[in-house]
C-alpha cells in the first residue's frame, strides 16, 4: 500500500506543470503611489518593468490617503504667496519622529519632496492647492485644486502614464519568493489566481507593497496593546514585502512603531461615514460623551490618541454645523443616507443633538458656546489649539461617532538612500530595492 501511495505521489509531481519564467529589467512588488512612480520612472529610463499586484485593483493603500503630500519650496506654494523652506520641512519631519529618524534618509525625503509634487503634477495630475496638515509649521501639504484626496489623485494620474506606456501590470499576482542566485536577487517567483507558479527574472526588484497594518497578527505580536483594533487600511496591507524579503536576511527597522489614527468609525475602522472633510479640523471640535473637549484638536495624532482612550468608552463625537457639510463627504458618501442608517446624528439644535447622542445638553451647548469665543479670540486658553476658521452655529448640527484605528506601520525593511534594502549588518543586498 505505502508502494502504491509512494509511486501515485511521485508520478502527480512529475505530472505537475514546470514554473513558467519570463525576463524583464525590474519586478516591482506592489502598485501603490510607490510602486507605479517606480514603474513610470523605470519605463522612462528605457527599463522593461512589470509589476505585481496581489489585490484586484492598483492604488493600495494610496487609494485612501487623504490629506495631502507634503513637500517645501514648490511651485504651487510659490504661486500661492505661502513661504516655506526645506530646512523646516525636515526640522517637523525629526521632531514628529521625535529625533529617532534617520536624518540622512530625512534629508534624502524632505530634500527631493518638491520634485514628487512636479512629478504628478507634469504627468497631467493637479497637486495644487496646499493646506495644513497637524505637525507641521507651515503650509505644505499638497492637494487636489479644492481640497480634495491627494491619494486618488496621485493614483489616477499614475495608472494612466502607466497605462499610456503600456507598462506591464499584473493584478491578483501574489508575489511567493525572492529568487536569489550567488548571494543576488535575480526575480521573483509569484501565483497568479488559479494559474501555475511563474517566474520573472529581473536585473533589480523592487518591494514597494507597505506595511503590515492589515496583519492583525503581525501587529498584536510587536504590540499586544493593539490586538483587536481595526485598520484604517486596505486588506492586502499585511507585510508580505517585508515577510519575504527578511527571509532572505533583510533587515527591518522601527516595526514596533505603529499609528493608531484617532477619528475613525467605530468597529470598522474606517475614515468613511463623517460629516465633515477629512481635512476640517479647523471647523469642528471633539466631544466625549458628557459633551465636553478634552484635547487639542490639532493635536499630534498619538497625543489625541492616548486623550481618547481616557474618555468613557473610548469612543468620541466630531460636532459640526452645516457650514461646512455639503450633500456628499470626501468619500462622496451621501450625508443624509449616512444619517438615516444611524452613522451620523443631525439636529436642528445642539440640545436635540445632545439627546440623540445621550450626553447633557447644557454641557455641550456650553463647550460650543466656549469654542466659538475662542473662533472669535483665536486663543484655546483651555488646550493651547492654533486651528481656527468660524463658529459652530448654523444649524442643522451634526455629530459623527469615532474612534481610534489602527492608521499605518512606521517600521519596515532598512534601506540605504539610495534605497538598497540591507541585511543585518548593513550592507546592501544586491538586486533588492524598497519604496
Amino acid at each position: 500500500m505505502q508502494k502504491i501511495l509512494l509511486a501515485s505521489l511521485v508520478s502527480a509531481a512529475f505530472a505537475m506543470p514546470a514554473v513558467a519564467a519570463e525576463q524583464a529589467d525590474v519586478v516591482i512588488i506592489g502598485s501603490g503611489g510607490a510602486g507605479l512612480s517606480a514603474a513610470v520612472t523605470a519605463h522612462d529610463l528605457g527599463k522593461k518593468v512589470i509589476v505585481l499586484e496581489k489585490m484586484a485593483m492598483v492604488g493600495g493603500n494610496t487609494n485612501r490617503a487623504a490629506g495631502g503630500l507634503n513637500a517645501a519650496e514648490t511651485k504651487p506654494q510659490a504661486k500661492l504667496g505661502i513661504k516655506d523652506s526645506i530646512e523646516s520641512h525636515f526640522n517637523d519631519t525629526i521632531k514628529g519622529g521625535h529625533y529617532l529618524n534617520n536624518p540622512d534618509l530625512d534629508h534624502k525625503l524632505t530634500d527631493n519632496a518638491k520634485y514628487s509634487v512636479d512629478f504628478i503634477n507634469d504627468l497631467g495630475g493637479d497637486l495644487n492647492d496646499v493646506g495644513m496638515m497637524a505637525g507641521a509649521s507651515q503650509k505644505r501639504a499638497h492637494r487636489p485644486t479644492g481640497g480634495g484626496f491627494v491619494g486618488a489623485e496621485v493614483v489616477r494620474t499614475l495608472y494612466k502614464a502607466s497605462k499610456d506606456r503600456n507598462i506591464d501590470i499584473r493584478t491578483m499576482a501574489d508575489a511567493q519568493k525572492l529568487i536569489v542566485k550567488d548571494g543576488k536577487v535575480v526575480g521573483v517567483q509569484f501565483k497568479q489566481g488559479k494559474k501555475p507558479a511563474q517566474i520573472v527574472h529581473a536585473k533589480a526588484v523592487v518591494i514597494a507593497s507597505g506595511g503590515f497594518s492589515a496583519n492583525q497578527a503581525m501587529v498584536a505580536k510587536i504590540d499586544p496593546k493593539l490586538k483587536g483594533f481595526a485598520t484604517t487600511n486596505q486588506p492586502g496591507a499585511t507585510g508580505d514585502g517585508i515577510i519575504i524579503a527578511t527571509r532572505h536576511g533583510a533587515d527591518t527597522t522601527g516595526m514596533n512603531y505603529v499609528q493608531v489614527y484617532p477619528l475613525a468609525t467605530p468597529g470598522t475602522g474606517a475614515l468613511q461615514g463623517r460629516a465633515r472633510k477629512m481635512s476640517g479640523l479647523d471647523d469642528v471640535i471633539d466631544v466625549n460623551k458628557n459633551g465636553e473637549r478634552f484635547v487639542k484638536e490639532d493635536a499630534r495624532r498619538d497625543e489625541f490618541v492616548a486623550a481618547i482612550k481616557k474618555q468613557p468608552g473610548g469612543v468620541v463625537y466630531d460636532i459640526n454645523d452645516s457650514s461646512i457639510v455639503k450633500p456628499l463627504n470626501s468619500f462622496n458618501e451621501d450625508v443624509e443616507t449616512l444619517v438615516s442608517i444611524g452613522r451620523i446624528y443631525k439636529a436642528d439644535s445642539l440640545a436635540d443633538l445632545a439627546k440623540q447622542l445621550g450626553m447633557p445638553a447644557d454641557k455641550l451647548e456650553a463647550t460650543v458656546a466656549e469654542f466659538n469665543k475662542m473662533v472669535e479670540a483665536k486663543k484655546d486658553p483651555k488646550f493651547g489649539r492654533k486651528l481656527f476658521d468660524r463658529p459652530i452655529v448654523k444649524p442643522p448640527f451634526y455629530a459623527t461617532p469615532r474612534a481610534p484605528s489602527i492608521h499605518h506601520t512606521m517600521g519596515g525593511l532598512q534601506i540605504s538612500t539610495n534605497a538598497q534594502v540591507l541585511d543585518k549588518n548593513g550592507k546592501p543586498i544586491p538586486g533588492l530595492y524598497a519604496a
